[in-house]
C-alpha cells in the first residue's frame, strides 16, 4: 500500500436524470448531477458517475436526495469542447435518503506542482496546490485543491514530492472563458481544504 486516500461522501439533490457516460470493464456507466447546498446557500453542481448495475440497485428519481459514497476521479478531456480537467464523483454506493446536505472529501497524496499563494480582490490570502492521488494499478488522480487564510500559508510552504493529507469538500465554481472574443460560461471543480497538513513519507 502507498498510503494513497481518496474518500468522498456527498449528500444531495439528484437534478437530471443519468445519461449514458462510457463503457468500462464491460459495464455501462451512467452520469448525472447532484447538488449539495453549503451553510452559505450556495449550491455545489457535481457530476457523479455510476455503473448501470448500481443504478439498478437504487430506485433513484430526479428531485430526491441521494447519498453518494465514493471517490474523487480526474480524466484529461481531449476534445477540445469544455474544461480540459475533468473531475467527477465516482459512485461506490448510492442510497435514497433524508437528512442534510453533506460534501465531505478525505485525501491523502503527493504534491505534484509547485503551490501558488495569491490574493483575491478582496484581500484574503488563497493557495492553490496540485495533489496527485494513486489508484491501485498504477494510475493516478490530479486534483485542484484550494486553502484559504492561515491554511493558505502553510500550503504556500509545501514543495513537490510532500505528502499531503486534507479534508476538506468538492466544490463547483463558474466562470467566464473568452473564446475569440466570445465570453462563455464554463464551471470548474476543486477540493476546497477545511483542514491540511504534511506528512512524513514512511
Amino acid at each position: 500500500m502507498d498510503g494513497s486516500v481518496n474518500s468522498m461522501l456527498l449528500r444531495g439533490v439528484l437534478c437530471g436524470a443519468p445519461m449514458f457516460s462510457h463503457m468500462g470493464g464491460g459495464e455501462r456507466y451512467f452520469l448525472f448531477p447532484v447538488e449539495a447546498e453549503r451553510l452559505s446557500g450556495h449550491r455545489d453542481r457535481l457530476n457523479v458517475i455510476a455503473r448501470e448495475s448500481l443504478l439498478r440497485e437504487t430506485e433513484i428519481y430526479t428531485g430526491g436526495k441521494l447519498a453518494v459514497s465514493g471517490e474523487i476521479r480526474s480524466y484529461n478531456n481531449r476534445s477540445g469542447a469544455g474544461s480540459r480537467l475533468v473531475i467527477t464523483v465516482l459512485a461506490r454506493s448510492l442510497e435514497i435518503c433524508d437528512g442534510p446536505f453533506e460534501n465531505r472529501a478525505a485525501l491523502r497524496g503527493v504534491l505534484c506542482k509547485a503551490p501558488v499563494l495569491r490574493c483575491t480582490p478582496m484581500g484574503r490570502q488563497i493557495c492553490d496546490i496540485l495533489l496527485a492521488v494513486n489508484r491501485p494499478y498504477g494510475r493516478s488522480d490530479y486534483l485542484p485543491v484550494i486553502a484559504w487564510g492561515g491554511a493558505a500559508r502553510y500550503a504556500s510552504g509545501l514543495a513537490v514530492g510532500d505528502r499531503v493529507a486534507l479534508e476538506g469538500r468538492l466544490q463547483s465554481r463558474d466562470y467566464i472563458k473568452l473564446t475569440d472574443g466570445v465570453p462563455l460560461r464554463r464551471t470548474a471543480f476543486e477540493v476546497s481544504a477545511v483542514s491540511l497538513e504534511r506528512e512524513d513519507s514512511p
